[in-house]
């Protein structure tokens, strides 16, 4: 076909899908992550044309089966259970997902779950069930936290309850408020 590269045959349009709705069957994808995916060879050995590739994610995301605010709770509920908000909103933005939205899938995640601080304590005390006895420990615990993405003060208010180590593994860190 004189002047450019001849039209993307039926089959190849139908066998891209194919591959995308396998994906996404297994699991939410972000466009971008999906994208990388599918720009990959495949059979024929030679990678969709880009415009192909674009056409059949728009029509996905025009269906409603490729959804980035979906694709952003899911990962976002997903991580926020073992993480804090720093590395959670860090690995949404890494996925490709603008600020705005990943700051409302954090949002939306942590309101199902405990509070950061809390969720911190929880997961230090299985990694750590003691309490720090020294500043040397203490620093080991504060890094391991911090690692995983709590903020600084969340990092504070779990170390604080557990260095206290009198409360049982099962309270929270609203049960000190109670008094």
């Amino acid at each position: 076909m004189p002047g450019g590269a001849p039209p993307p045959r039926r089959d190849e349009r139908a066998a891209l899908r194919a591959r995308a709705l396998r994906m996404l069957a297994l699991r939410e994808h972000g466009r971008a992550e999906l994208e990388r995916k599918l720009s990959h060879a495949r059979g024929t050995g030679q990678p969709p044309a880009p415009e192909l590739l674009r056409r059949v994610l728009d029509e996905l995301q025009a269906q409603g089966l490729l959804d980035e605010a979906r694709f952003a709770q899911s990962v976002a509920r997903r991580l926020a259970q073992r993480h804090g908000s720093l590395r959670v909103l860090g690995e949404l933005k890494r996925q490709g997902l603008d600020d705005e939205l990943a700051r409302h899938a954090l949002r939306e995640a942590e309101s199902e779950l405990e509070p950061e601080a809390d969720r911190a304590l929880r997961l230090l005390r299985r990694h750590d069930p003691q309490p720090p006895v020294d500043a040397a420990q203490r620093a080991r615990q504060m890094r391991f936290l911090q690692r995983r993405g709590f903020s600084a003060e969340a990092v504070r208010e779990a170390m604080r309850v557990h260095a206290g180590g009198a409360q049982s593994s099962q309270s929270s860190l609203h049960d000190d408020c109670d008094d």
